[in-house]
This record gives C-alpha cells, sequence and structure tokens, in this order.
C-alpha cells in the first residue's frame, strides 16, 4: 500500500502539547503522513516528505477519529413510541430497557448483526473509527452470549453489560439474576469481551448487587465499566472509584464528594449529553469536573431508548453550548478523553506511532463542530491509514 502523504490540512488537532500549539496540540498548514496503519511524521506542509500517495485537503481541518466509548449497539426494534411519550411528559424510567429484550430475543443472530452493522457504519461517518459496542438486552445466557460474539465481531471493545435491568421473569428477584449472572453467564460470555459493566441505578440494581457483578467479572480477566449516577445521586461513582473501573458514565448527579473520588483516581467520567437530551434530564455539571481535575470523556451513547444517536459531533455541541465545555475540551473529550476511558494510548491522538485513525472536516477548524450544530461536516474517515469514508462532493 505504502505512504500516504496528507498536506494542505488547514488546522491538525493532534492532541499532544509537545507537537502543536495548546492542550489540543493544534499545527496550522499542516501535514500528516500514514505508513503501515499508523502516524509515521507531522508537521508543518512546506516540511512535508514526499510519500508513495499524497491528497491535499484544501484547508480542510484534520483531527483524530473520534472514540466512542458508550453505545449498545446489538439491539432489535426501536421505542420511538416511548421517545413521543416522554416528549408528551411521561418521565422516563430504567424499565423501558425489557422492551428492547423482547424484541432482541426475538431477532434472530442475522438480524442482530445487519442492525449492528447499519449502527456501526452510522458511526463511521459520523467519524467515530474506534466504537465500544454493550450487550445488555439478551439478559439471558443463550442471549447474551450471542450478543457478546456479534459485537465481538465489529470492535475490539466488546463489553458484557449483564446486569442491564433485571429482565421480566426475574421481576421481583434481582438477587437471583445477580447470582445466575455471576455464576454462568458471565462465565459463558467471558471469553468473548474485554469489559463488564453494570448499571448501578435506581430500577436496576443496587450497590451490592453491582458490586457482586463487577468482582464476578474481573475475576474472569474482565476490566470493569460502571453506568452509575444517572437518575439521582447514589454510589454508583464511589463503587467505580473503589472496583479500579475504568470509567464511570453519566454521572449527571454527583456529590462533592463524588468529584473528589474521581479527581484521585483514574477512573474517568464519561458524559453522555445525548441520553440527557432524550430524557429531558439535567445535564452533567462538566464544569465542576473538569475544574477538579476529573479526566472527561463524551459518548454518545447510541440505543434504542434514551439516545438514538451515534453523532458525537452532536454531543459536542450540545456539551460547548449546555454543559459549559469550551470547543477544545469537548473535541478532547470526545478523541483523547474517549481513548482514556478505554485505556487506549494509540488512538485519539495523530502523533508518530499512533494508529493513524484521522477524520477531515468540511470546514477550516475544529471550532466549527459546536459553530455549526447538526451539519455533516466529516467529510473523510480514515482507519488504520485506509480511507474509509468520503462524503459525496
Amino acid at each position: 500500500m505504502g505512504s500516504t502523504v496528507l498536506t494542505g490540512i488547514g488546522t491538525l488537532v493532534t492532541n499532544d502539547p509537545e507537537l502543536g500549539d495548546g492542550p489540543l496540540g493544534v499545527i496550522h498548514d499542516a501535514a500528516i503522513v500514514f505508513d503501515g496503519g499508523v502516524v509515521e511524521w507531522v508537521g508543518r506542509s512546506s516540511a512535508a516528505p514526499s510519500g508513495d500517495h499524497g491528497q491535499d485537503l484544501g484547508g480542510r481541518a484534520v483531527l483524530p477519529g473520534f472514540v466512542e466509548s458508550h453505545s449498545h449497539l446489538v439491539f432489535a426494534g426501536d421505542r420511538a413510541e416511548e421517545f413521543g411519550a416522554r416528549m408528551s411528559g411521561t418521565p422516563y424510567a430504567a424499565g423501558g430497557i425489557r422492551t428492547t429484550i423482547a424484541a432482541t430475543r426475538a431477532a434472530t443472530d442475522d438480524e442482530l448483526r445487519t442492525n449492528t452493522r447499519r449502527l456501526m457504519n452510522e458511526s463511521l461517518r459520523a467519524g467515530s473509527t474506534t466504537v465500544e459496542c454493550k450487550t445488555g438486552y439478551g439478559q439471558s445466557v443463550e442471549s447474551e452470549l450471542r450478543s457478546i460474539k456479534i459485537a465481538a465481531e465489529f470492535t475490539d471493545e466488546a463489553t458484557l453489560l449483564a446486569a442491564h435491568v433485571p429482565p421480566p421473569e426475574y421481576a421481583g428477584r434481582a438477587d437471583d439474576y445477580v447470582r445466575m449472572v455471576c455464576d454462568e453467564m458471565i462465565d459463558v460470555c467471558a471469553p468473548h469481551a474485554k469489559w463488564i459493566d453494570v448499571f448501578c441505578e435506581r430500577g436496576a440494581f443496587d450497590r451490592d448487587q453491582a458490586h457482586a457483578v463487577l468482582t464476578a467479572g474481573i475475576a474472569k480477566g474482565l476490566v470493569p465499566r460502571v453506568h452509575g449516577n444517572q437518575l439521582q445521586t447514589g454510589p454508583g461513582v464511589a463503587l467505580a472509584v473503589e472496583v479500579g473501573a475504568a470509567s464511570v458514565d453519566h454521572v449527571t448527579y454527583v456529590t462533592a464528594g463524588d468529584i473528589d473520588l474521581l479527581a484521585q483516581s483514574s477512573t474517568v467520567a464519561t458524559l453522555l449529553p445525548g441520553a440527557d437530551f432524550s430524557t429531558r434530564n439535567k445535564y452533567p455539571d462538566a464544569r465542576a469536573l473538569i475544574d477538579a481535575g476529573v479526566t472527561v470523556a463524551l459518548g454518545a451513547d447510541c440505543n434504542p431508548g434514551t439516545s438514538y444517536t451515534t453523532s458525537l459531533p452532536f454531543c459536542i455541541a450540545i456539551a460547548v453550548r449546555e454543559m459549559h465545555m469550551t470547543p477544545e475540551e469537548a473535541v478532547w473529550a470526545a478523541t483523547a478523553g474517549g481513548a482514556r476511558a478505554l485505556r487506549r494510548d494509540d488512538i485519539g491522538v495523530l502523533r508518530p506511532g499512533a494508529r493513524a485513525d484521522a477524520i477531515a472536516l468540511a470546514a477550516p477548524s475544529y471550532l466549527h463542530l459546536a459553530y455549526r450544530p447538526g451539519v455533516p461536516l466529516i467529510q473523510q474517515v480514515w482507519r488504520a491509514g485506509t480511507s474509509g469514508y468520503t462524503a459525496e462532493q
């Protein structure tokens, strides 16, 4: 294949302050070289080395590919009626997940695979070059096993969300369901997963139940993640820090103590504004988290019930407008922040040796992601140095 040299980059975001200006390591009038699936060189266009292939981007901005560190893509059906009811005044509660459990259990493997592929491709067109994918809509050993296998077909970042909510047959018997998850489901599904996740929330699982699931997953070599503090203050953040979770996701309702715990830990706070937009929930206090020194990521949280979007550009715009993040903070959170939430240092950055995952915008600067909300600005996407998507001119 040979090397590819991209020149004429109006603004290059490297996310490496040693390579350019500010926390995003911005280089103006830049060039970048991809070779062998990784970044070989970055710098000014005037100093660019020659390569086997070349492309002049005509002043477009180039950023690291977005890192989607929270998605639920293995499911069937949709919940448009539920969304319509919410917009008419019905409050959101976690129990709506059971509708998707029924549809997912009834779907064939091919139907689930086709829908997952559709959403993965949609994510790529929106600029996400790495996508974490959770199970959680099977909630039986058989259905979770096929779900995690399908997720693993599309990503190395497959997450067993064994404990999303207690399924209907375990209504009123959450402890029994947790025992089944710990004694049977995790053992069967772990070989196909990298992560173990749990929804520690009102209407889902309490602190002790969530702790049991996470520790059972850890014992099988899985790395913990936590859904926590979405609907109210609760034990999710403290539990995530206690077990050394890579991230705690939502963190919409947090106390000063929660923020202190996160700031003193390596656990990333992954904010999911698409869910708060779709449920009319309040938005997380990103400003308080960042000012306290918490590492923050942004995720789209694509799922059929509460955030049916694959667009991290949309989430960046919300984070800047509604959560008082700066454009630089939001872009970093959707790239390098997502990589931190997946404990990766080879993605979310464009520096020599990093994976050559990048996006070009139909705009001269990353600022346009928040400046022009809702506009399809993703012009071209590269994964491991290969162009995987180019928008029609």
